[in-house]
């Protein structure tokens, strides 16, 4: 966020009151504090009243429109006449990775989300290069993003992609907030820091100096490029870090997989995770959120895990947080079964055990004299009419079963049928025998011949899996005409 101000626009106050939940400890805070003088909750808020061509410029967040559109255009017009020095070059990519790292390993992994612990020198570090992004201040960035996650895809996230894809790329920083639309989240433990609480308190100095003022000397007192400095090492630096982390809000929602859950927006792509700086796979963030790491495979881009692991080597960061690998699987599995019951539901799987009606014997045999193509099969009457002629053994083999108890010719006493076989032939289901037969047929709907119920996916359909068909026996029972 360009500024450190509230997206409502208005300016910033001291921390101690600002909106937190607050501690055990502390008295308990207003649900929503009244932030300005010229802010009052009992009138309705801009966001309230329609836009119109009359009073559409209320409703623009002036200050960050000027400083996410505003002034990178101005330094884009500057370079026109301002040459670009390799040295410039390489140090406004260097000073890229060490803002964007600010963001992602401090703002982000750090304080939002307590991942890991820091040292004082690696959280003053971390304050001073995430200030020179000129995303706001730890304390309202990770308030909001608090927010974010607990709030993910309603009306009380702040970057909600439900609202568009533009607005949460950085629509809601320029257009005005409702503040009592925002969830409230806990900020306490950000109230205690020192860092934190300093930072916020000289934000705009902090801006100043790390934004504009820090990279220019370097290139000024480096090798002379002042204004170079300053327009791309800069103002260029901070529109690209910018859009960088923008995309965390938008892209990360809208484009790849979903491997951990699909229930909220949050996605995985590489092409994200290379824009900024590995905060791409965020459908595992948003699962696992204290996990210092967004990815977890090795070939995965994660520069900002990479550099928290460097920094306890070092001795500087310490108390990383992982979720255990056994709870990690369980998720994904969780979800590829859940894909798997989507998938189960557009196929054809047979009318239901118990969902057939009951036939007597003799009325099974009077109708394949009758004419008719049936076949019982542990107990279960399937029509092969129009199969007949299509038999890979031949008509003659599947006629000798018409009419009969034809479980242990089909289980293996002329041909071991496949597994592809059972699952054609139980959508030829019709009925079951009467005798016995359909007690045990019904028992086989609803457990595995063991005494285990049968498993049944989210939308309460039976799971099929390879041999658990109910004509597929081993032991192939006595005769359902004998009975």
């Amino acid at each position: 966020m360009p500024s450190h101000q509230p997206a409502s626009g208005m300016p910033a106050v001291d921390p101690s009151k600002l909106s937190s939940q607050p501690s055990a400890a502390s008295k308990p805070a207003p649900q929503e504090p009244v932030r300005n003088k010229r802010y009052d909750p009992k009138k309705p808020h801009i966001t309230e009243t329609p836009l119109t061509k009359k009073n559409w410029y209320k409703h623009v967040n002036w200050l960050n429109l000027t400083l996410i559109v505003g002034i990178p255009i101005a330094g884009l017009i500057a370079s026109a006449w301002t040459p670009l020095r390799w040295p410039t070059l390489i140090w406004s990519i260097a000073y890229y990775f060490a803002t964007g790292l600010g963001i992602t390993a401090g703002y982000h992994r750090l304080w939002a989300h307590t991942s890991y612990s820091a040292s004082t020198p690696l959280k003053i570090f971390l304050a001073a290069v995430g200030g020179g992004a000129v995303e706001g201040s730890i304390r309202w960035w990770a308030r909001d993003h608090r927010a974010h996650h607990r709030y993910t895809d309603t009306d009380k996230d702040p970057y909600s992609v439900r609202k568009g894809l533009l607005y949460s790329h950085f629509g809601w920083m320029v257009m005005k907030q409702n503040p009592k639309r925002i969830g409230r989240t806990d900020i306490s433990d950000l109230n205690d820091d020192a860092v934190v609480v300093w930072q916020h308190k000289h934000y705009l100095k902090v801006v100043l100096f790390m934004g504009l003022i820090f990279p220019m000397l370097v290139s000024g007192l480096g090798w002379g490029d002042w204004l170079g400095g300053f327009i791309y090492g800069g103002i260029l630096r901070i529109f690209f870090v910018q859009q960088a982390t923008f995309c965390v809000n938008s892209l990360a929602h809208w484009l790849g997989d979903q491997p951990f859950d699909d229930r909220n927006s949050p996605r995985d792509h590489v092409i994200t995770a290379l824009v900024t700086l590995g905060e791409g796979y965020h459908n595992f963030h948003h699962e696992f959120p204290s996990d210092y790491r967004n990815a977890i495979e090795w070939h995965q881009y994660d520069p900002t895990k990479w550099s928290i692991w460097a920094w306890k080597q070092m001795g500087l960061a310490y108390d990383l947080k992982q979720f255990r690998s056994n709870e990690i699987e369980k998720g994904r599995l969780q979800q590829q079964q859940k894909k798997l019951d989507q998938k189960r539901t557009k196929l054809d799987w047979g009318v239901p055990l118990d969902a057939l009606p009951v036939m007597e014997w003799d009325d099974y045999v009077d109708q394949c004299q009758n004419g008719r193509g049936l076949v019982a099969v542990a107990g279960v009457v399937h029509d092969v009419t129009d199969f007949i002629n299509d038999h890979p053994g031949g008509k003659a083999m599947i006629k000798s079963g018409v009419g009969k108890d034809a479980t242990a010719m089909f289980n293996g006493g002329v041909y071991n049928h496949s597994n592809a076989a059972h699952n054609l032939l139980s959508t030829m289901r019709i009925g079951v025998i009467r005798g016995g037969m359909e007690v045990e047929i019904w028992k086989r709907a609803n457990n595995d011949g063991k005494g285990q119920m049968i498993v049944k996916d989210e939308n309460g359909q039976r799971i099929v899996r390879a041999g658990d068909q109910p004509t597929k026996v081993y032991d192939p029972p006595a005769s359902a005409g004998a009975a």
